[in-house]
C-alpha cells in the first residue's frame, strides 16, 4: 500500500469512529441498503448453491463407492454358496458397472452443465464486492468533506478561500460516490434477475442427470433380481418374509455352538 493509500486508509478509519459517535452525518441511501441486502442474500445462497452441488457429486462417488465396498464384501461372505446360485456375484457385477460407467459417464454432462455454470455465476461476486467496498470509501470520502464545509460555514477561516475550495472538494467527491451508487443500485437488481433464467438450464440438466442415474441404478439392480430366490420375492411381497427371518434365527440359536453360555 502506498503512503497516499495508507492516509485514506486511515482518514476513512477515524471517519468512522467520528459517525459512530455522532461527530459526523452519515449519508444515507435507502433504495442502495435494500438492493445491497438483496444481493448479501443471492450471494449467501449461490455460494451454499455451489458447495452443495459439488458435494452431490462427491455424495454420489461416496455411495458407489461404499455400494463396490459392501457388494465385494457380500461376495466374500457368501463364498461357494453365493457362487452356486449367482446373486452375490451378479450384485457385485451390477454395482461394478454401475461405477464404471454410469458414474464416470455423468461425471462430465455434470460439471459442463451444473458445477462450471453456477461457479461462473459466483465469480462475478468479488467484482461486485470491490465496487461495494469502493463506493463505501468513497461516501466516507463525501461525508468527510461535507462535515468540513459544515464546520467552515459555522465557523469561518481566516483564509476565505477555504470554503470555496473545500465546497469544490465536496462537490467532485459527492460526484464520485453518487456515480458508484447509482451504478450499483442500478445494476445489482439486474444480476439477481438474470440468476433465474440462467440457472435454470443447469437445474433441468441436474433433475435429467438424477433421472438417468436412478434409472440405470433400478434397471442393474432389477437385473440382480432373477437371481434371487422367488419365494424370497414373494414372501417379501405378502409380508411374510419377517417370519422366514425369524424361523431362520431360531435355527440358528438352536444350533449347539450359538446356545453355548
Amino acid at each position: 500500500m502506498s503512503w497516499s493509500g495508507f492516509k485514506k486508509t486511515v482518514n476513512r478509519a477515524t471517519v468512522q469512529v467520528m459517525m459512530k459517535a455522532g461527530q459526523i452525518e452519515k449519508t444515507s441511501d435507502r433504495d442502495y441498503e435494500v438492493e445491497e441486502r438483496r444481493f448479501r442474500t443471492m450471494e449467501g445462497a449461490a455460494l451454499k448453491l455451489q458447495k452443495e452441488a459439488k458435494g452431490y457429486l462427491d455424495a454420489l462417488r461416496a455411495m458407489t463407492a461404499s455400494q463396490m465396498r459392501i457388494a465385494e464384501t457380500i461376495d466374500a461372505f457368501y463364498g461357494e454358496a453365493g457362487a452356486k446360485d449367482g446373486v452375490s456375484r451378479a450384485y457385485k457385477t451390477a454395482v461394478e458397472e454401475l461405477d464404471a460407467e454410469t458414474i464416470k459417464a455423468l461425471d462430465g454432462p455434470y460439471r459442463t452443465t451444473v458445477l462450471e455454470p453456477i461457479s461462473r455465476f459466483c465469480a462475478y461476486f468479488p467484482d461486485v464486492n470491490e465496487c461495494i467496498k469502493k463506493r463505501n470509501n468513497k461516501l466516507l470520502d463525501y461525508d468527510q468533506m461535507r462535515a468540513k464545509v459544515k464546520k467552515l460555514v459555522e465557523k469561518p477561516d481566516n483564509d476565505p478561500g477555504k470554503l470555496p475550495r473545500t465546497e469544490k472538494e465536496m462537490q467532485m467527491a459527492k460526484e464520485v460516490y453518487e456515480a458508484l451508487n447509482d451504478q450499483l443500485t442500478t445494476e445489482m437488481p439486474q444480476l439477481i434477475d438474470l440468476r433465474v433464467p440462467y440457472l435454470d438450464p443447469s437445474f433441468e440438466a441436474l433433475v435429467k442427470i438424477q433421472l438417468k442415474f436412478c434409472a440405470e441404478a433400478y434397471s442393474r439392480m432389477a437385473q440382480v433380481q432373477q437371481y434371487l430366490d422367488p419365494d424370497v420375492r414373494e414372501q417379501y411381497a405378502s409380508g411374510q418374509l419377517d417370519n422366514r427371518v425369524e424361523q431362520v434365527l431360531q435355527e440358528i440359536r438352536d444350533l449347539s455352538i450359538a446356545g453355548a453360555t
